[in-house]
């Protein structure tokens, strides 16, 4: 007689859930992919609506004939670098011609040469003539570009209105407006932007990073930009870790969104098709 055949088991394993949470994987691939692809071609066409495609000239400050004034502010920059060691309060303040006067004169601020200008300082804020250079809409190399993905570049040409702060031992711009003639710069992008940190190149510089690292005040004041060290005060930093972090934190934000609408689904698909398992009959066998 021959033995009957044991009942066949269900498979443990559900090919219908293993083909389709890979189904859903490759689709929330392509659609991160696509969205990216997107927002990036999207975001160029924003910025192409209030940037020019070549700089504005900005003008140095003319260095003829201001021997007298360059004494003068190698000698106050010379004495506050040295009264930082002091054990009282002091104090760097510098108008707007004192500070195109180090753009022009001194080679550590080179990078800021035709990108900026100090135009005006008042009680409230300080403002800046720019052009800065923003990537452009992607676009494949040309032959003499490196790589296969390259851009041509945008210039944000007008008047960046900001008031100065402290952060972390670095001197940050709160920009609260930019003014760009004939277009209007959206608020979420000067939120980006802002805090501008337009000293963060200096923090390993030798002579410049360890005296910004000392002070505890930065302010306008008559007209001037003011930078304060008191031994007896906290550095007062008006730039918080959320503002600086602001834009990252919306993209991961947006990466757990969609990561966890695909867990959410797998585990849809898993459930159901567990289901289908256990209420499916065994083979009838014969003997």
């Amino acid at each position: 007689m021959i033995p009957p055949k044991a009942p066949r088991q269900a498979s443990a394993r559900s090919p219908f859930a293993g083909c389709a949470i890979f189904i859903a994987a490759v689709a929330m691939m392509i659609f991160l992919i696509g969205f990216s692809i997107y927002a990036l071609f999207k975001q160029a066409a924003e910025i192409a609506r209030f940037t020019a495609e070549k700089p504005a000239l900005i003008a140095l400050q003319n260095l003829d004939g201001q021997e007298a004034r360059l004494n003068d502010l190698a000698e106050k920059l010379e004495k506050f670098r040295q009264d930082l060691s002091a054990d009282s309060e002091v104090s760097l303040a510098l108008t707007a011609e004192e500070l195109n006067l180090a753009i022009a004169a001194y080679p550590a601020f080179e990078e800021l040469r035709g990108t900026l200008k100090v135009s005006q300082i008042d009680v409230e804020s300080i403002r800046l003539v720019i052009a800065f250079p923003l990537n452009g809409a992607p676009r494949f190399a040309k032959k003499s570009e490196p790589g296969w993905i390259a851009s041509d570049m945008r210039y944000l040409n007008g008047t960046l209105i900001a008031h100065p702060a402290l952060f972390k031992k670095e001197v940050v711009l709160q920009i609260t407006a930019i003014e760009v003639p004939g277009a209007s710069v959206p608020a979420p992008f000067i939120g980006r932007m802002s805090p501008y940190r337009i000293a963060e190149r200096y923090l390993t510089d030798p002579l410049l990073g360890p005296a910004m690292a000392q002070l505890t005040r930065v302010s306008l004041a008559d007209g001037k930009l003011v930078f304060t060290r008191n031994p007896n005060e906290k550095p007062l930093d008006l730039i918080t870790d959320e503002q600086v972090d602001s834009a990252s934190r919306r993209l991961f934000t947006a990466l757990g969104i969609a990561a966890t609408l695909f867990l959410i689904f797998a585990a849809i698909v898993i459930i159901i098709s567990h289901r289908k398992k256990s209420v499916t009959p065994p083979d009838s066998s014969t003997r």
